[in-house]
C-alpha cells in the first residue's frame, strides 16, 4: 500500500455494500422459510377440511341411527 490515506467515503461505501449483501441474504432466507410455512398451513387446512367432512358424515349416520332407535322404543312423540 502506498503512503496515501484511504478515502473514507469509499471505506463507508464498502461497509454499506457488505451490509446490504448480508441483508439481501437474510431476506432470501426469510422468503424461503415463509414458503415452507405457507405450504404447511395449506396442508393443515386441507387435512382439517377432510377430517371435518368425515366427522360430519359419521355424525349424520349416528343421528339417523339414533332416530331409528327412538322410534322403535316409542321414545318419540308422534308428529301432530
Amino acid at each position: 500500500m502506498s503512503g496515501e490515506p484511504e478515502n473514507l467515503v469509499l471505506v463507508y461505501l464498502r461497509r454499506l455494500d457488505e451490509k446490504m449483501d448480508r441483508m439481501a441474504m437474510g431476506v432470501q432466507e426469510l422468503k424461503t422459510g415463509m414458503t415452507s410455512v405457507e405450504q404447511q398451513v395449506a396442508n393443515l387446512t386441507a387435512t382439517q377440511a377432510s377430517h371435518t367432512a368425515i366427522l360430519s358424515a359419521r355424525l349424520d349416520r349416528v343421528e339417523t341411527r339414533l332416530d331409528r332407535i327412538e322410534r322403535r322404543l316409542d321414545l318419540v312423540e308422534p308428529a301432530r
